[in-house]
């Protein structure tokens, strides 16, 4: 019997609408190779939607995502709308109403991909940044008073959990415990944030006794961006809140290559929702339509959903047809090559059969 799958592809905005498709075309041609199949929906939920009704995700939308096993999600933003309100609008909603709690960030240097750094090897980053998804500094709790009077006030409440801290420092732990290394790095700033953030550190330790197979040590934040240029070698996985493992996989991109290589993995670990999977590149209206946008952030994303999806064979085969595409330097402009979208594409899909 065939195993199917219901995947959910939401294109959004900007490139999303150029890397989406392509991630698809792949996913078509390693599903064909390996056996299985997935049943595609496309969900045209963008600015554009919301500029025309007011709303990025129709009543009962988040009810009939609920039906599907993945979502595979481009990005969301749009000079036409508020950052604030397209963020809020779409990708939140999916990830705080499925719990997506888990949001894991890999970062290596890609076979024939330079680093800005100078490394003694590419292996000298291989990182993945557990981000606490659901609470922390983007709960959304807050809010403005006395709007436009000289004594206005704005609050940002960071929200912290113990049950949400608990979950994702045990979910980091047994991510660690499956690698190489077993190493754990905390984040936090609970020098100068001295509630949230020492729970954090408090809870750590307590979930870590549970792990003594997995070393781990402990960093602030702002040391953390030093020890990424400075000594990359010292870092196996790292788990942070929201805010600030959201600044830190940016550098990681950065340190990597680009920002068009990095996958997500929106994940609930539970399965009691679908995951989403998407590329943190953005919309990147700069460069939208130009045929230029990076695709391999995609279909690293793509790996990351057919592992998740159980089909492990298909996502190492993936991920080598990715490698030996940018072995051979057909890379779009962000990685200093002249290739198309649509010429790494096809590169990827070709590699698969080789």
């Amino acid at each position: 019997m065939t195993r199917e799958y219901r995947l959910a592809a939401i294109p959004g905005d900007g490139i999303g609408k150029e890397v989406i498709p392509a991630g698809l075309d792949v996913l078509d041609a390693i599903s064909k190779l390996e056996g299985f199949k997935l049943c595609v929906e496309h969900f045209g939920w963008d600015s554009e939607r919301y500029l025309k009704t007011g709303e990025y995700i129709p009543a009962g939308g988040l009810e009939t995502l609920k039906t599907f096993d993945a979502i595979f999600f481009g990005a969301v933003g749009s000079p036409d709308v508020p950052d604030h309100v397209s963020l809020w609008g779409l990708r939140l909603p999916i990830c705080q109403g499925f719990d997506q709690y888990a949001n894991v960030r890999p970062a290596r240097v890609l076979p024939g991909v330079q680093s800005p750094l100078r490394l003694r090897d590419a292996s000298d980053i291989d990182w993945v940044i557990i981000r606490e998804n659901s609470e922390g500094e983007y709960s959304g709790s807050g809010g403005r008073v006395h709007r436009g009077l000289p004594e206005e006030i704005a609050t940002e409440v960071s929200v912290f959990t113990r049950s949400g801290v608990t979950r994702i420092h045990r979910f980091a732990f047994e991510l660690a415990r499956k690698r190489p290394r077993k190493h754990l790095t905390l984040v936090t700033k609970s020098n100068a944030q001295r509630h949230g953030m020492v729970m954090w550190d408090e809870i750590f330790m307590q979930v870590a006794r549970d792990y003594p197979d997995v070393t781990w040590d402990r960093e602030l934040v702002d040391a953390m961006t030093m020890r990424m240029v400075a000594k990359p070698r010292s870092i196996d996985v790292m788990v942070a809140t929201n805010l600030h493992a959201d600044i830190l996989s940016d550098l990681a991109a950065a340190l990597s290559g680009s920002l068009g290589i990095a996958p997500t993995a929106n994940l609930n670990p539970e399965r009691t929702f679908p995951s989403m999977f998407e590329p943190i590149h953005g919309s990147a209206f700069d460069i939208a339509g130009r045929g230029i946008a990076n695709p391999v952030a995609t279909f690293w994303t793509a790996c990351m959903m057919l592992e998740h999806l159980g089909e492990t064979a298909a996502a190492n085969r993936l991920m080598r047809a990715i490698e030996q595409v940018t072995a051979r330097r057909i890379v779009t402009p962000d990685l200093g090559g002249e290739a198309s979208t649509a010429l790494v594409t096809e590169s990827v899909v070709q590699a698969l059969h080789d």
